[in-house]
């Protein structure tokens, strides 16, 4: 057996890899011929100096280490076939847990693979076109291939981080994400990542199919007896994975119009935070300028403001807002960072969770009341600028309710057009971040700052509708060939949680 040792070592000497590795096997009581895996690694930056704590697994010379948990694959070109719909983390591992279990997966996927998605990214970007089927949600990949490709999850009881982590690093992910407390892989080199997965899936006898949208599921009592695609063409189905992600609406609506089984979910909505990155440096590392053994850093915070929880959402160091919105006529910002976390900004969601209480003026839509409430603040956001230019707001002017005579150097590439941000959100929404940036200010005086800036809207946080499955068969209720899997049905909230679930819903079946 390894046994497993701790150390704590500065920053300096944290990326010294062969004298943290001797300083394992010393306190592991081991000689120079044992060998180490690393296990966690983790900074403290709450004292005065910074440190980071290093775990690993020593191992003994007649010991092996244990073999990687990565997904394997078959040849599964004449086996029973899966159906997929969605190509991002959950649908991609259900599929590779298909092939290793020795079903064929057939995905179905409405956008585009990684390279010809970039273009549509590029037109987004710089001309404000929307393509509603390639996007920053809609694509090879999903919402997380353009969006930081973060993968902490503190959903671990969901299946093995081990395995998605493994299967990662199987196709081209850096070996750190491994063992990194907050791993991450970034917006530059996840497609790659992608691509390679896809093209085993491919090589194993699966299938990947891109610009096939589901537009009709045709049922009889009981089942999903076909699916109808975009071209109007229909395919025989034996076993259906939903894994459409949190912003398919027209899937939400197929349900919703064909008086199939979905329910109300509460999800959050508010901002994107924008501070210059040495701001955030200077907070959490307390310190004029972070050294060059220091990461870009980050926080996490949670404040209760008159009942409900306001708190930061997908952090990103170093980091770009990006343009997330999936259809004409409305904006919505999300963030991502590439693999050095090494811009200029750090941005974050800053949101306020929300329920039927809040979806209330749209209770007439049903089942879809959040959708439509999301939606709605959406188009207000577009409204106020007539373009996917988002609205933004220096934060101290935000909290004096005082329009923005001029806004900062950002990172948002379409530009940004001065607003007040309480004209596009709900008042309880936005009266609620700012009680919370009060609050965090009397812990973080520097964080309330008229050098960062409320974007919005942030808006897709997770799905505001859930697709209910069977606790222990993992069907839908009412069409019990049909599997609710990953962000958009709501069991899900990230590329990791996503992943898993993908992987659990694969097994089931």
């Amino acid at each position: 057996m390894p046994i497993r040792v701790q150390i704590t070592c500065s920053p300096e000497m944290s990326k010294d890899i062969d004298w943290i590795n001797q300083q394992l096997r010393l306190k592991a009581g081991l000689g120079n011929q044992s060998r180490v895996k690393w296990i966690k690694r983790s900074l403290d930056a709450r004292g005065k100096s910074p440190f980071f704590i290093i775990s690993g697994d020593v191992f003994s010379s007649s010991e092996t280490f244990a073999n990687s948990e990565h997904l394997k694959l078959q040849d599964v070109s004449k086996a029973q076939p899966v159906h997929i719909i969605g190509a991002g983390p959950a649908g991609m591992f259900a599929a590779l847990q298909c092939i290793a279990l020795g079903k064929k997966p057939i995905v179905l996927e409405r956008g585009k693979e990684v390279k010809r998605r970039r273009r549509d990214l590029a037109s987004l970007n710089k001309e404000g076109i929307v393509n509603p089927d390639s996007n920053y949600c809609f694509g090879e990949g999903g919402a997380g291939t353009y969006s930081d490709g973060k993968l902490y999850t503190r959903s671990k009881k969901r299946g093995s981080v081990t395995t998605v982590l493994d299967t990662l690093v199987h196709y081209g992910a850096d070996p750190v994400i491994q063992y990194e407390a907050h791993p991450h892989i970034g917006t530059n080199k996840l497609p790659g990542i992608i691509e390679n997965m896809r093209e085993a899936i491919v090589a194993a006898g699966g299938e990947v199919r891109f610009d096939t949208r589901v537009t009709h599921f045709v049922c009889d009592s009981q089942r999903i007896i076909q699916l109808e695609y975009s071209n109007q063409t229909k395919e025989a189905v034996e076993h259906v994975i939903l894994a459409t992600g949190h912003s398919a609406r027209d899937i939400f609506e197929w349900f919703y119009n064909h008086k199939k089984l979905i329910e109300v979910k509460p999800f959050a909505l508010g901002v994107r935070l924008e501070h210059p990155q040495e701001i955030i440096d200077q907070i959490q590392y307390k310190c004029d300028l972070r050294g060059p053994n220091l990461p870009p850093s980050s926080y996490s915070l949670v404040e209760q403001v008159r009942g409900a929880g306001v708190f930061s959402f997908c952090m990103c160091p170093g980091g770009i807002i990006a343009p997330a919105a999936t259809a004409p006529g409305e904006v919505v910002v999300n963030g991502w960072s590439p693999s050095k976390r090494n811009g200029a900004f750090a941005n974050s969601g800053f949101v306020v969770a929300v329920d039927q209480n809040d979806f209330q003026p749209f209770s007439k839509s049903g089942v879809l009341q959040g959708l439509e409430f999301q939606s709605y603040w959406e188009r207000k956001a577009f409204e106020s600028t007539g373009s996917i230019k988002a609205p933004a707001q220096r934060m101290e002017d935000f909290l004096q309710n005082k329009i923005s005579g001029t806004l900062p150097n950002n990172s948002y590439i379409p530009g940004l057009i001065t607003t007040d941000i309480r004209q596009v959100l709900p008042p309880q929404v936005s009266d609620r971040i700012a009680g919370a940036i009060k609050q965090i200010a009397n812990k973080m005086p520097r964080f309330r700052t008229n050098e960062a800036i409320l974007v919005g809207v942030e808006s897709r946080t997770s799905s505001p509708v859930r697709i209910p499955r069977d606790s222990e068969t993992l069907r839908h209720p009412e069409l019990e060939n049909l599997y609710p899997c990953g962000e958009g049905p709501g069991y899900a909230g990230g590329i990791m949680s996503a992943a898993m679930d993908g992987i659990k819903v694969a097994l089931a079946i």
